[in-house]
């Protein structure tokens, strides 16, 4: 008995590291198994990101090419170069990169080049037309009294309670909330309020940078992983370049042996 007693602290820490090896054997060939199944589904990740972009690039250069060039009045907020650069040139490089680009989006084709330079109209137009409005795209209809400075939740709560309640909340959506509330008073006094407010609540824009940011990040992840598998152009193109390439590399040898 004593001898037993004299192996089993010795024998159970082994047990233990036998059983957790064996664990982390099995997890490790989960995860083998899961990051190969992933990796012939990569084209998805990047064929949801062109269908987003895709349709509101088209509609945006679309809307341009058969629209007025309005950068003149807005051409001193633009970054340098682009604020030394005609209005009609950069009227004309916009219009053409959103709506070829987006079409090139949607095929999947040249993706990683195209994405380069809708990147930077994407952050020109964040800089020059957004960026002054805050982040919110959709102005908050009824922001918290304490994003509101001078109330007295606003003096009550600290920053962090302030950072949660307030995203999107500046000076320019509590006046926004404020016509809005304006505006919904009226509409219902002296209109149908159950359908002018029917189909969703009425709403008033802020022009934030929250759309065009969201893009631009896009734009940037597709510049990084391209096309994807299966799904896009690039991808066929890629397998056509390799196997020209490779018919060129069998054929040197037997060339120089014909020499």
């Amino acid at each position: 008995m004593a001898e037993r007693h004299l192996i089993m602290p010795a024998t159970a820490p082994a047990r233990r590291h036998g059983t957790l090896t064996r664990v982390a054997d099995a997890l490790a060939a989960g995860c083998d198994v899961l990051r190969g199944a992933l990796a012939r589904l990569d084209g998805v990740a990047s064929l949801l990101l062109r269908l987003i972009l895709a349709p509101v690039l088209i509609a945006a250069g679309w809307e341009k090419l058969t629209g007025e060039n309005w950068f003149g009045g807005q051409l001193d907020a633009f970054p340098f170069p682009f604020n030394v650069l005609p209005a009609g040139l950069s009227w004309f490089l916009a219009s053409w990169t959103e709506f070829l680009g987006g079409i090139l989006l949607l095929l999947g084709l040249g993706t990683r080049i195209v994405a380069i330079p809708l990147s930077i109209t994407m952050f020109v137009a964040a800089y020059a037309v957004h960026l002054d409005n805050g982040w919110s795209a959709i102005a908050p209809s009824n922001p918290p009294a304490l994003c509101i400075p001078g109330t007295d939740a606003h003096v009550a709560s600290n920053p962090f309670q302030r950072y949660v309640a307030c995203h999107g909340v500046n000076e320019r959506t509590v006046e926004a909330s404020r016509r809005l509330a304006r505006a919904r008073a009226i509409l219902k006094e002296h209109g149908n309020w159950s359908y002018l407010n029917g189909g969703g609540p009425l709403v008033k824009l802020n022009n934030g940078i929250e759309f065009a940011a969201s893009y631009l990040a896009m734009l940037l992840a597709l510049a990084v992983i391209g096309g994807g598998r299966y799904l896009s152009l690039d991808y066929y193109a890629g397998l056509c370049y390799r196997r020209l390439t490779a018919g060129s590399a069998d054929d040197q040898p037997a060339a120089r042996n014909s020499l």
